[in-house]
């Protein structure tokens, strides 16, 4: 290919880690990934090995610049993104004391519905001031009630994101985004809000968190001989701070004014946007100063089972999936559901396999699939499944609605971009022009939004934002389509009104029962 400069960015996901390498106007020059077990100890419980995520990336990045073709001196920067709110305990020396508990991992259900009765100022950006149990202090505080030795052990306690760039520079450091959407961390005002902290029995914890709290696109440290040596890249080449994935996904998306709003897909969804303003609105996540671009506000919307629900389906009840990715699974289901009319003849699914992050905030919801009768097939519960998420989405979008946030210029990324059904019904539901863009891999073009403005190529993330997105297609909604559906949307929501009280009887049984559930991700996807 020659000499040219170029960046890097790299995605640590839910399954797996990928690698990007792109030129300085955003076109894909090479793809690598390697995926990672994710264990589920007890249900609600979900954990990695840090290791693995190490290992991982020195098997990805050196095949990405090699099927790139590209002169490894000529990298001008790296970028990353992880999976948000994926904690690690470190001791003295660097090394993780236990798994990493993942994003999804809701265990501390008890532990966020204890601190969120402390009202305080900090939790005006959980929306309703609810602590969500995926967030870092009920996870924090679960370890520190229920593994003691470890929490007195932990020296060093950061994110997924912020172990990688150490394991890169050498230099442990925290994320303004990542501390301003999950650790309560306030740019605005305060920075770390020791008092909250004091109050719910973490006062120590402050201590052990990372010493710098850096934007995205700072340069977080730069590669060391040890890993250059590794990956064939040079010594000393910058490496940005980055944040969490869909977060950073949203400079892949071009999502970084107001008045658009980033769909995220992939295991979960997210629906993210930019305000000029705080707004802290209940069923919202945010607002979150500077945790995107500086001087902005980042609101939220989230799913937590999306695709991950589609793997469930393929998994368990399919017999497939182990040799395919989440993207190739919704591409095949999709074959299987388009001939259903929508409404899937009278199935109604809710989302809520690992409880529901918005509207209601609850990590004792469950899923639900309800209307089932002898004439349906495995292609209406196929259908459902995309448009229980759709309208999952949707009642997130009337949450922005109701608050005068606009909805109707909504860039998409991620898994679920690769079905047009799925895509046409999430456009069909909630009545709006969906937008995909050229790479749909959002996130690792986001990380190498990240790393073009660390290596010096432009001057803010908006400028190079600007420069290296470009959207390829629309998806139009259907009048009819949209009509048919809105009593079928109507159903969904209520299903969880009525449901949720059951739902919460059934989880605190299974709790008070000991009902254990062991698995790992390689069983759930049928090895």
């Amino acid at each position: 290919m020659g000499h040219q400069p170029f960046v890097i960015g790299i995605d640590g996901g839910t399954e797996s880690l990928r690698v990007g390498v792109y030129s300085l106007t955003g076109r894909p020059l090479g793809f690598a990934s390697e995926p990672y077990a994710t264990t589920f100890p007890h249900a609600g419980w979900a954990e990695q090995d840090p290791e693995a995520w190490w290992a991982s990336l020195l098997k990805a990045l050196p095949e990405a610049l090699s099927v790139a073709g590209v002169e490894p001196s000529e990298a001008i920067g790296i970028g990353l993104d992880t999976t948000a709110c994926t904690m690690v305990f470190l001791d003295e020396g660097m090394r993780p004391l236990r798994p990493a508990m993942l994003w999804m991992d809701v265990r501390s259900s008890d532990q966020a519905r204890r601190v969120s009765a402390f009202q305080h100022d900090a939790l005006k950006v959980a929306g309703q001031t609810t602590m969500s149990a995926e967030w870092m202090p009920a996870k924090t505080l679960w370890v520190k009630e229920h593994q003691p030795d470890v929490y007195e052990r932990t020296a060093h306690l950061c994110e997924y994101v912020d172990y990688l760039g150490f394991r890169l520079t050498g230099d442990l450091t925290a994320s303004l985004n990542t501390t301003s959407i999950r650790w309560l961390y306030d740019a605005d005002s305060v920075g770390w809000q020791r008092d909250y902290f004091e109050r719910i029995g973490l006062g120590d914890v402050v201590d052990r968190f990372p010493a710098q709290v850096l934007p995205m696109e700072a340069v977080a440290g730069t590669l060391t001989a040890d890993v250059a040596e590794a990956t064939g890249l040079p010594v000393g080449l910058p490496v940005a701070k980055g944040g969490a994935d869909a977060f950073v996904a949203m400079l892949g998306l071009n999502v970084v004014a107001p008045g658009r709003v980033a769909l995220i897909t992939g295991s979960s969804h997210l629906q993210l946007g930019q305000s000029a303003s705080p707004l802290h609105v209940k069923g919202l996540f945010g607002t979150y100063a500077d945790a995107v671009v500086q001087g902005e506000h980042t609101f939220e919307g989230g799913q937590i089972s999306t695709g991950s629900i589609m793997r469930w389906y393929c998994s368990n009840l399919l017999g497939f999936g182990s040799e395919l990715d989440i993207s190739q699974l919704i591409e095949r289901v999709s074959q299987r559901a388009a001939d259903v009319p929508p409404g899937s003849e009278g199935l109604i699914l809710l989302d809520y396999w690992q409880g529901n992050r918005t509207p209601h905030v609850d990590a004792n919801a469950r899923g639900a699939i309800w209307g089932l009768s002898l004439s349906h097939r495995a292609e209406h519960v196929a259908r459902a499944i995309m448009e229980g998420v759709a309208f999952g989405t949707e009642r997130i979008f009337r949450v922005m609605r109701e608050h005068d946030v606009p909805v109707d210029h909504v860039v998409a990324a991620g898994g679920a971009t690769k079905s047009p059904l799925w895509m046409q019904i999430h456009a069909d539901v909630a009545n709006v022009p969906i937008h995909l863009t050229e790479v749909a891999d959002a996130a690792t073009l986001g990380s190498a939004v990240l790393a073009a403005v660390a290596g010096g190529a432009y001057g803010s993330i908006v400028e190079a934002s600007a420069q290296m997105v470009r959207v390829a297609t629309t998806v139009e909604p259907s009048a009819t389509a949209h009509a048919t559906y809105a009593d079928f949307y109507e159903l969904y929501c209520e299903t969880y009104e009525h449901l949720g009280p059951l739902m919460h009887r059934l989880t605190a049984l299974v709790a008070a029962n000991g009902v254990q559930h062991e698995t790992s991700s390689d069983e759930l996807v049928g090895a």
